[in-house]
């Protein structure tokens, strides 16, 4: 999976905002915290959720389970608005 290329991703002081061109079915910006970022980074090429979860476990000091956790919900919020391509 990873983002699809009609959403672009900007990086504006320490936040980073995910932005549909021409993108119908989700209207509006994604103002993304630090753990969102790392995953939208994480899909700017082909990867799985097995490799965000590896990558975020060797990043940040917490239980896999949790970040397996956080990972799925952002997943989905990507889903929702049509941001993956699967």
């Amino acid at each position: 999976m990873k983002l699809r290329k009609d959403f672009i991703v900007q990086n504006i002081d320490d936040t980073q905002f995910l932005v549909p061109l021409g993108h119908e079915a989700f209207n509006g910006i994604v103002r993304s915290n630090k753990t969102a970022a790392f995953i939208v980074d994480c899909l700017k090429n082909d990867t799985t959720k097995d490799q965000i979860v590896d990558a975020m476990c060797l990043q940040y000091d917490a239980p896999r389970e949790t970040i397996d956790a956080d990972v799925e919900e952002i997943l989905a919020t990507l889903r929702s608005i049509n941001a993956l391509e699967e």
